[in-house]
């Protein structure tokens, strides 16, 4: 048995086995640490402990009678069965012990500031953290990553929590998983291919408005970078800067902040944001930032860092950069392309560094001769740039009312971008946004695939706000008259056996929706109305 003492409270290791012949002796060892340390907070550390019978249970309950702070961790399962049984559980905090999972030779899939993610079998992944004492970090993540599927982000939700080495993971289920950086690498002929998903995935983001509240604000941590290096620059360009910062419009838009081609996975033919704990609300200039650095900013002096972080060559890194801003600006204005560039770099060199202050733990000549770089560069932008704002479009929102589009499956996203547009206006809870998307796309997906019978077709969608508190959208078609209410209901309390296909996707919108009012005249004409 042993003892450690950290910040106010004492932890006693226990060990083998405590029963009727050693609970006596153990306990007086227990309470000799304990009153050697002078706290009154104790943590009992389970993970050698192998057995423990009621002598030793009373053991705990007499420490617990004078230290009433008192945790339990690491508790095996059979052993916290038997707390669990007792009610040892209800009593006091016990915490079960985390599986062990080794990452030795295992593939990096994916890296973010805080950690990496590794495939550790066919089926599965688990992201590791820098921080020892990630738990909190990874309860965090857990959090934000479950908003965002709420929210309409395709990602994985951890569903588990292992110890790795001295610190911590989630594991995820991610079926054969291939970062973008590792296509990019191996098979840069599907560049095309990686763009095209990444400024989708990258477009789907920035639409989202996240309510209010549920996420932090990445302008508040640029502007305290800012403001810690600006005196690096000359003259007055530090105030210039910060002022330009603080001019940047607020935004209740999601950013995700570390959005690079490692935390961009395809499993199962899937396209998943991973890395989720960088998750805030903001302008897209901020999420630019990140994404310069990550391509070009940090390897600006040494080339070699890019290939060692994503797996690819500057070059690579160069050509998917500008390829990206082209395909998220819808241009092939150079002009306009290097105007935004610079007014990307400007905040993406101020980032830097403020973050070369903050991590070069050694200054040698090579960390100066980096962040000189990035000053001198700055500092030439700042005598031109005068100003870091410049219009977003995401090509998911609309002004109007009323979308005529072909129904197709193909233009779900552009549909559901239609809708959410409108309630980015309002504030929405992100449940009710969660069942109007998944109605819209029930129904939307209904029409695309069954109302022209294999030919195409148009549809026509309303979308009417109801006093900032509820939402009515109507979908138009001139397809076959068809009554989807008409339809019987599935039991869903038969087996998977005896359960006919299909029928669900209307039960959901049933469910979700408040009202579902369909008529036809000379068009199929379908409402739904939700409100919060």
């Amino acid at each position: 048995m042993t003892n450690k003492i950290k910040k106010s409270y004492v932890t006693v290791e226990l060990s083998g086995r405590i029963d009727s012949e050693n609970s006596a002796q153990i306990e007086k060892e227990i309470f000799a640490q304990i009153g050697d340390s002078g706290s009154s907070s104790v943590i009992l550390d389970a993970e050698h402990l192998e057995y423990i019978s009621s002598a030793g249970l009373r053991v705990i309950l007499r420490v617990k009678k004078i230290f009433s702070d008192i945790r339990i961790i690491n508790v095996r399962a059979e052993v916290y069965e038997l707390l669990e049984m007792t009610g040892f559980t209800e009593m006091m905090c016990v915490e079960k012990a985390y599986r062990v999972v080794s990452v030795e030779g295992c593939e990096v899939i994916g890296e973010g500031f805080n950690g990496k993610v590794y495939r550790i079998d066919r089926d599965n992944v688990v992201k590791t953290y820098k921080n020892a004492d990630a738990l909190a970090e990874i309860q965090h993540e857990r959090e934000v990553a479950r908003l965002a599927l709420i929210l309409g982000v395709p990602t994985a939700i951890s569903y588990d929590v292992v110890r790795v080495g001295d610190s911590y993971g989630s594991v995820f289920e991610l079926l054969n998983a291939r970062s973008f950086s590792n296509i990019l690498s191996k098979e840069p002929e599907r560049m095309d291919f990686c763009v095209t998903e990444y400024v989708k995935m990258l477009k789907k983001i920035h639409s989202i408005t996240v309510p209010e509240g549920k996420l932090p604000s990445i302008k508040e941590k640029i502007l305290k970078a800012v403001e810690r290096m600006k005196e690096r620059l000359p003259d007055s360009l530090g105030d210039k800067l910060l002022q330009m910062t603080n001019a940047i419009p607020e935004s209740n838009h999601m950013v995700h902040g570390d959005f690079h081609t490692k935390n961009i996975v395809v499993a199962d033919n899937e396209v998943l944001l991973i890395d989720m704990d960088t998750l805030s609300t903001g302008h897209p200039i901020f999420e630019f930032l990140f994404m310069y650095n990550a391509y070009i900013g940090y390897a600006e002096y040494d080339s070699e860092i890019v290939l060692r972080f994503q797996g690819y060559d500057i070059d690579v890194a160069r050509k998917f950069w500008h390829k990206t801003l082209e395909a998220y600006f819808d241009t092939k204005d150079e002009n306009k392309i290097r105007e935004i560039e610079e007014t990307i770099r400007c905040l993406s060199y101020a980032y830097l560094i403020d973050w070369g202050d903050r991590h070069y733990d050694k200054v040698g000549e090579a960390e100066n001769a980096t962040i000189s770089l990035w000053q001198s560069r700055l500092t030439e932008l700042l005598m031109r740039v005068d100003s870091l704002e410049f219009d977003i479009d995401c090509g998911e929102k609309s002004d109007s009312d009323e979308l005529d589009i072909e129904a197709s499956v193909d233009n779900l996203q552009k549909v559901t971008g239609f809708v959410n547009s409108h309630l980015e206006k309002v504030s929405c809870p992100a449940k009710s946004l969660m069942q109007i998307d998944l109605a819209v796309e029930e129904i939307f997906v209904n029409i695309a695939n069954y109302a022209y019978g294999g030919k195409t077709g148009e549809v026509k969608i309303q979308v009417e706000l109801q006093d900032k508190h509820g939402l009515k959208v109507t979908f138009i078609d001139k397809g076959i008259p068809y009554n989807p209410l008409e339809k019987e209901d599935p039991d869903i309390t038969l087996s998977a056996q005896e359960r006919e296909i299909g029928g669900l996707g209307i039960l959901m919108t049933k469910k979700c929706m408040d009202d579902i009012k369909y008529e036809y005249k000379g068009c199929n004409i379908l409402t739904i109305n939700k409100g919060w």
